[in-house]
Formats: structure tokens, sequence, C-alpha cells
């Protein structure tokens, strides 16, 4: 592809993520699907390209605010090109030669958009001095006085740290192969990896990779998972022996942290209201030699729901990692930021409560409930907790401290709250809640047939 059909490419994708109300990996990943004669280093360029200018959304909107022009995909391309790439006018035209693979030709009016840009920008090239913080840190404006509020003087630091790239973080299937077999099988591939700071399973690679051409992703000796993910099944502190329920599992990432904890030894449930997500984690417990050891429940089902009704102080350790808004996602799902692809933050508060309130008699006195975001609000988190004790006062939290399986944990306090300033994962929250010893673990008969 020539540079204007790449800059075309970027154009149309930015349309359809406007249009098509899903996630723009999906986009992408559908417009590459239908033309496969982008190579790769084609497919690279598109891609960092729109990903960039998501991490650039609110600064690029501002600039064009600025002249009162609709923001429109070629606006918005022009803009990252002048201010993040640094291009020149001359050079842009060029881009927008009106070829058979190319942009239409720039307006009169694009053209004076670009020279705007260079006579008023400033040393940092995409921010200016005369711009709200908010939109220097591209925190969305409707979250921006409740995060400032909870971070303090740290919320810049806090939001800037969103803007960098996700690192590729490995989770090692440890009964199959040993975290430094895998690190010595992975360079063999050409694929180089640090230890995680905090996960026992945990490997970071130094940079991209493709897993897919290695013999330890082959074989299942290794998942690609979020460190921060993976603590989140750590914390759960799963025995050998224990009954377990995974009950918002999605594609089952933090089943196979639990099933490795377990060492394939007592019962693990696995149950999501989706069915074709659990239906696609299938597959990954088979390649992890874990799917024996499993019991997939899909909530769907009525059967599966009647079941769980009758699993009054069963389980040792109940997981929920529950819906929520994603804000801990934004450094690799940048355009969340900008457009909502589900319910709404009240719809999905009301979700994680009742999520909550259900499962809270299926644990058994002395087990844990873990609950699980991928948040960094506190009213889906900390405030969630809170409403939850003052509803259940068979419950109890555990301190984190407490909480952490072996060694010191990654944050101080009562809850593990990961960002990627601090801990270099996403934004995840989780809290250890303890059914009390005095419990009573058998409900009513009027309960049950609720």
């Amino acid at each position: 592809m020539t540079p204007a059909a790449r800059v075309n490419a970027v154009i149309e994708i930015l349309e359809r993520i406007k249009d098509s109300h899903v996630p723009m990996d999906r986009v992408i990943g559908d417009y590459m699907r239908h033309r496969r004669y982008v190579g790769s280093k084609d497919r690279k360029d598109i891609v960092e390209r729109c990903y960039n200018i998501m991490r650039a959304y609110a600064r690029i909107s501002w600039w064009i605010a600025e002249v009162d022009a609709h923001p429109n995909s070629r606006r918005i391309i022009l803009t990252w090109l002048v201010l993040g790439e640094g291009q020149s006018v001359d050079d842009i035209v060029q881009l927008f030669n009106g070829g058979q693979f190319s942009a239409d030709e720039l307006t009169e009016a694009e053209k004076s958009y670009m020279e705007y840009l260079n006579r008023h920008k400033e040393a940092d090239g995409m921010a200016h001095s005369k711009m709200p913080e908010h939109v220097q840190v591209e925190c969305p404006e409707e979250y921006a006085q409740r995060l400032s509020t909870f971070y303090g003087d740290d919320f810049a630091p806090e939001m800037l740290a969103m803007l960098e790239p996700a690192t590729l973080d490995l989770r090692v299937n440890t009964r199959l192969k040993s975290v430094e077999q895998v690190v010595e099988y992975l360079a063999k591939d050409d694929v180089e990896t640090d230890p995680c700071e905090y996960s026992p399973w945990g490997l970071r690679a130094r940079s991209k990779a493709f897993l897919s051409k290695t013999k330890a992703f082959n074989k299942g000796w290794v998942e690609i998972q979020d460190e921060g993910s993976q603590l989140i099944a750590y914390l759960c502190d799963a025995k050998p022996g224990n009954q377990v329920l995974d009950y918002c599992a999605g594609g089952g990432g933090k089943s196979l942290g639990l099933a490795t904890l377990m060492q394939n030894k007592g019962r693990l449930v696995v149950s999501d209201i989706d069915e074709r997500r659990l239906a696609k984690a299938k597959p990954r417990f088979r390649k992890a030699f874990v799917l024996d050891n499993i019991e997939i429940r899909p909530m769907s089902d009525e059967r599966h729901r009647k079941w769980f009704r009758r699993q009054k102080g069963t389980f040792d350790v109940v997981l929920i990692d529950v819906p929520c808004s994603g804000t801990g996602t934004w450094r690799r799902n940048p355009d969340l930021r900008w457009f909502s692809y589900g319910p709404s933050l009240e719809e999905v508060k009301q979700v994680q409560a009742e999520i909550l309130d259900k499962v809270a008699k299926s644990v058994k006195p002395g087990g844990r409930l873990v609950y699980a975001t991928c948040s960094i609000l506190a009213e889906e988190n900390e405030d969630q907790i809170n409403s939850f004790l003052a509803r259940h006062d068979d419950y109890e939290l555990l301190p984190l401290a407490k909480a952490w399986p072996e060694g010191k944990p990654p944050c101080d306090g009562d809850y593990m709250r990961l960002t990627p300033r601090n801990h270099k994962t996403d934004g995840f929250f989780s809290a250890v809640l303890v059914r009390k010893a005095s419990a009573v673990s058998e409900g009513s008969e009027d309960e049950e047939a609720a």
C-alpha cells in the first residue's frame, strides 16, 4: 500500500467506528478480514495510527472546536498528521491526491485549517496551554470531576499513565512447565521476557511478539493475560480440594488461574450469563489440560439457574469479576473513553449490586467472596463494597495484607487497587469479603423458591 492508501484506510476505519457502535478492535479486525491484500507492515501502520488518534481524541476534538469546524474523520486525521506526527502541509497534500486508493483532494478550507494549526501550535504539538486539564490528560468530562476528587494531586499523572500502550503480559501454566522453562522456550523463539513484579506466574514481553508462532503458546504453556487480571485469580487463594465458583467467567482467563491454584483437585464451576463466551473458553481449558476438572454452567439456561439456587453455603471461594464501565482498560481500549458500547454506568452499578446479593448465600461460612472490576471509579468499587456490607451483616471485609496468599501485596490498605502508573497493569479493583463463621448456611424454602 502507498502512504496515501494507508491514510485513506484510517479515514474509512474512523468512519466505521463512529457509525458501528462496536469496539474499535472489532471494527479494525472486520476491516482487515475483508482486505487480505493488506500486508503486515501496512496493517501495523494503520492500526497504530488508529490507536494513536484515539489516545489523542480529546485534544484533537479541542483543536477542531477552536475553529468551529465539524469533527469529521478527515479533520481528525489532518489534526493528527500536523500535530501528532509533525508532517508538513505540502507532504499531507500529497497524501490526499484523489487517486484510486487515496482520499479525495483537500479543500481550501482544509488547507487553511492545517495552516491554522501550524500557526497556533505550541512546543508540545498536540497539547495547548488553553486546554482544560481533563482535555490535556484525555479524561472524558463526565468522569473528570469524580476522578479528580478521588486521585487529588495524582489525577494528571494517573490519567497520563493510561495514555501509554499496554504491555504484553503472559501467564505461565505452571502445571505443565515452570516459569523458568517457559522463559527459555520463548527465548528460543525470539521472544524475550522478564518476570512480572507481583504475579508468581507472570512474564512480561520486552517488545511486541507473535506468540502464535511460539511452541510455548501452541502447547498451552502460556496464555496472554494482563498481570492485574492474574493477580485477581491469585488473590482468591483457592486451595487443592476446594469448591470454587467463577460466577462471571467470560472467556475463562481467571478460571485458568484458579485451576492452577487448585492443581486440578477439587471442583471448579465456571459460569456466565453469555453462553457464547463460555463456549469460546472451552478450547482454552482443553488446551491447558484442565477441562476434565471444570464444570461449565451457562446461567442463560434455566436448569443451571435452578441448580445455582440450591447452592447454599457450598463454595469455599466465589469469584465475581462483574460487568463494569471498563474505565480501567483505557490504555488498552482508548476508544472506550469516547464511545459507549453497552449499558449506562447507572445500569451497570445496579447489575453489580444484584450479582453481589445473588451469590452471597452460595459461600460457605468462613469462605471468600472475591469482588473484582476493571474499573477505576469508586462508585463501582469501594462504594459497592460498603453498600454490600451494609446489606449483609453476615460478611466482613478481609484487609488485603491478610487476604494476600504469600509475600508483600502490591497495594496498601484494605483493597487491591491497581493502576498503570503504580503497577504497570490495567486499572483493576478487587476486595475480599469473608462470610462470618456464624452465618447460617441454609436458606429457607421461600428463598430457594424465589
